[in-house]
């Protein structure tokens, strides 16, 4: 995913990563801070003020940005990153980074409970998320050198994790005890702290590559690694996400508070996530992304399989919630580290940013599919029926596995453009 020569003129940005590296993982955490308050606060917060399920899945619609932010990801990064002259990486980082800021001090005066206005303003901060990211991929793979690809896939990683403690975990505990104007308008202030290490950093020059082609979908769309790569992507999170929406939901019927919640996602959904996330990156080596990322759906069909039997039984053990929520989360993290591992040897080097946004679409586009569907069904069918439909779907998608892993092994040189 990196560039391996060091571009000319930008020896002071190549010279000393660790300054990029902290720049680029505040941004990361900033982008996972807004989709924790989205995808986990906000359906808590919003279950315990006597929403439904369905009104839960109306708001889940702010992740459409996530979803087809391919359709502008060429336009951004022409505009960030010309073929001559300075990048634009901070400009595109400040202006977006301002319209998140202002969203959510919006979120904060409308209050929890104005679906209608509310949801304008998440899908406002979750569109200037998404674009976030784009640039923040980018940047990353013109500033860093393949030496310290590594170090880049951990800021990705360690601040998905961070930022979802934060959104997810600390937001719910601030809530309990603040109220929800204060709780929001601290995030957004906890945004302008990230994100300030990277507009510190200078951009740099880029060098003269006028003979570079010109990023575009078409062209991504035209290589085979990518279509397959698609179909990669759409079965993992067929496998492993769909029932990820329930969990907060669940949680509060189960009759835990939302501190409770709070400490469980910002502490030790992020351990178990970190956990899976770092060892991730030595068991694919050790055994090849596609083994490690069976191993991981079957985890998380056994942790959806054990909500579905707590719902239909009525248990009442908070253990038992974490114990299945810690597997669930620890499932995902390893599985996301191998699947996108495997995804990012199929990303050409002239467009990194644009193959790779395709990827992080799709995983959108199918885990919207699905939180709909479960979120939708959830108040007529109830949470048991959903969280077994969704183990069934998972072992559905772990037999097709293999199947895409062989036809993987036929793919003409996924690694063709790399050093």
């Amino acid at each position: 995913m990196v560039n391996t020569t060091d571009p000319a003129g930008e020896g002071s940005i190549s010279s000393f990563p660790a300054r990029v590296i902290v720049g680029l993982g505040g941004l990361y955490v900033t982008q996972s801070v807004i989709g924790g308050v989205v995808f986990t606060g906000l359906p808590a917060v919003m279950r315990q003020n006597g929403a439904s399920l369905n009104d839960i899945a109306f708001i889940l619609l702010t992740v459409l940005p996530w979803s087809f932010k391919f359709l502008w990801a060429p336009w951004v990064e022409r505009y960030r990153s010309p073929r001559v002259g300075l990048r634009r990486s901070r400009t595109v980082i400040g202006l977006v980074g301002a319209c998140a800021v202002g969203a959510v001090i919006a979120c904060a005066l409308i209050g929890p409970t104005s679906l209608g206005p509310l949801m304008v303003a998440m899908m406002i901060a979750s569109f200037s998320s998404a674009t976030l990211d784009i640039a923040c991929d980018g940047h990353a793979v013109e500033s860093l050198t393949e030496k310290n690809h590594g170090w880049a896939n951990s800021a990705q990683v360690g601040g998905a994790y961070i930022g979802a403690a934060i959104g997810g975990g600390l937001f719910l505990v601030l809530i309990d005890h603040l109220g929800w104007t204060p709780s929001a308008l601290i995030m957004a202030g906890v945004l302008v702290a990230l994100a300030l290490p990277f507009l510190t950093t200078p951009d740099g020059a880029r060098s003269a590559r006028p003979d570079a082609p010109r990023q575009s979908l078409m062209a991504a769309l035209k290589r085979p690694e990518i279509l397959s790569g698609i179909a990669l992507i759409s079965l993992y999170v067929l496998g492993q996400k769909w029932s990820s929406v329930l969990i907060s939901p669940f949680l509060i019927d189960a009759g835990l508070s939302l501190t409770a919640i709070g400490v469980l996602n910002g502490v030790g959904v992020t351990v178990a996530g970190l956990i899976g996330a770092v060892s991730g990156g030595y068991v694919v080596r050790r055994f090849g992304a596609f083994p490690v990322m069976a191993a991981s759906m079957a985890a998380q069909v056994l942790a959806t399989v054990g909500f579905a039997l707590y719902a239909y039984f009525g248990a009442r053990s908070p253990i038992a919630l974490v114990l299945l929520g810690l597997l669930s989360s620890g499932a995902i993290s390893l599985g996301i580290v191998a699947v996108y591992s495997e995804l990012m040897g199929r990303a050409s080097l002239d467009q990194a940013g644009v193959d790779f946004t395709l990827f992080q679409s799709m995983d959108g586009i199918v885990s919207l599919i699905g939180w709909w569907l479960v979120s939708s069904f959830g108040d007529t069918l109830g949470f048991a029926f959903c969280f077994a439909a969704c183990a069934l779907l998972g072992i559905v998608a772990l037999g097709a596995l293999p199947i895409l892993a062989r036809r993987s092994s036929t793919l003409p040189g996924k690694a063709d453009q790399r050093a």
